[in-house]
């Protein structure tokens, strides 16, 4: 059936987050969904430049609009041209008043919006609430943020649809080479040391993700593994980085913790590949795409057991569910995946199956199809 669909988004390229991850691989399977019925996707960015799609490998860029952070030309333009449109697509439910709007003007519009986390697991305003309920499907990407929708706001359950995240399709096909002698060199790491990783920003205001948590335990896993480094990528404050600092000094395991900082996307792969072991036992995760991503690069993972991060693993399947508060359990999954790690890296294939890029654009293509 020839759809035409508009997607509406906060940032698509103009930040390196899950959600705009998400939002860039949402867009091209909704062109591609679209394409192959004779239909067309237009996506609408508030606070993308035009010029920040240039040349992306995701859509081509002339179904792409950048309103460059003027809101009120994004607000009037999505709704002349949703009056126009089968579906609207919200990638963030602080688009929710545009598609409210829209759904207001043309009632036969199918409302659909994508729902990521903490940003609908929090109290929403009863406002809000009533503009939720004229959404005609609302897809989380974890059975566990569909669940605090329903129990927290009221929806109703028929109109959800998990849709987990998937694997960036540009990621490169993987195959494990020896470790990067500069990176090694640039962290000062040897060849013999076991290296277990997280990636994720670092902040004051977001002390959810469990890092301090491994750096506790640290403290006795080094004990029994002297040569066990500890390497925590990505941007960080000042605030959080002071707070690590004293918890390191005070653990005495400045010899066996490193902080990469930012890492830019061409060098994630290596960095990825230092690794033995991908920790992150978060308590806020929304999904984790860096789980799916760490197995894609054939890492075991561990992650915690009261989020989306259980969807990420399969319940269970492609990795170790923890306690996230538990230092000791933490601290034993380590262990355990530490002694023998090829046993805890997940199928390929069964990988593959479960979160590349085909799968999901199959999944999104059917949840449309059913308005």
């Amino acid at each position: 059936m020839k759809t035409h669909s508009l997607f509406l988004t906060l940032k698509v390229f103009s930040a390196t987050g899950g959600i705009e991850k998400v939002c860039r691989i949402a867009g091209k399977a909704l062109h591609e969904i679209n394409l192959q019925e004779g239909g067309r996707t237009d996506i609408y960015s508030m606070h993308d430049r035009q010029q920040d799609a240039a040349g992306n490998t995701y859509f081509p860029d002339d179904i792409f609009t950048g309103f460059g952070a003027v809101k009120i030309k994004f607000v009037l333009k999505a709704v002349m041209l949703g009056r126009k449109m089968d579906v609207i697509i919200l990638s963030h439910i602080n688009l929710l008043l545009v598609g409210w709007l829209i759904k207001i003007i043309h009632p036969k519009v199918k409302l659909i919006m994508i729902a990521h986390g903490i940003e609908v697991w929090e109290k929403q305003p009863w406002y809000k609430i009533i503009k939720l309920r004229y959404c005609d499907l609302i897809l989380p990407v974890s059975a566990f943020t569909g669940d605090v929708m329903v129990k927290k706001h009221g929806i109703d359950p028929a109109k959800m649809q998990v849709l987990n995240n998937c694997l960036d399709p540009n990621l490169p096909i993987w195959i494990k080479t020896d470790k990067d002698p500069q990176l090694l060199k640039r962290y000062g790491f040897s060849e013999s040391d076991q290296i277990i990783f997280t990636l994720t920003r670092l902040s004051a205001g977001e002390k959810y993700k469990g890092y301090d948590k491994v750096i506790e335990a640290m403290e006795s896993l080094v004990k029994n593994n002297p040569q066990l480094k500890y390497l925590i990528a990505g941007k960080y404050d000042t605030e959080e980085k002071s707070r690590l600092d004293k918890l390191i000094a005070v653990k005495k395991l400045g010899d066996h913790i490193v902080f990469a900082g930012f890492v830019p996307d061409d060098e994630l792969a290596a960095h990825f590949n230092l690794a033995t072991l991908y920790v992150m036992p978060s308590r806020k995760e929304g999904f984790g795409i860096v789980f799916i991503e760490a197995m894609h690069y054939g890492l075991p993972v561990i992650a915690g057991n009261q989020d989306g991060s259980v969807d990420a693993l399969a319940n269970g399947e492609f990795g170790l569910l923890v306690d996230p508060i538990s230092r000791i359990e933490i601290a034993n999954a380590i262990m355990k995946v530490l002694a023998n790690p090829s046993l805890f890296v997940p199928d390929s294939n069964r990988l593959t199956q479960k979160f590349g890029y085909s799968t999901y654009k199959s999944q999104f293509k059917k949840y449309i199809q059913l308005l």
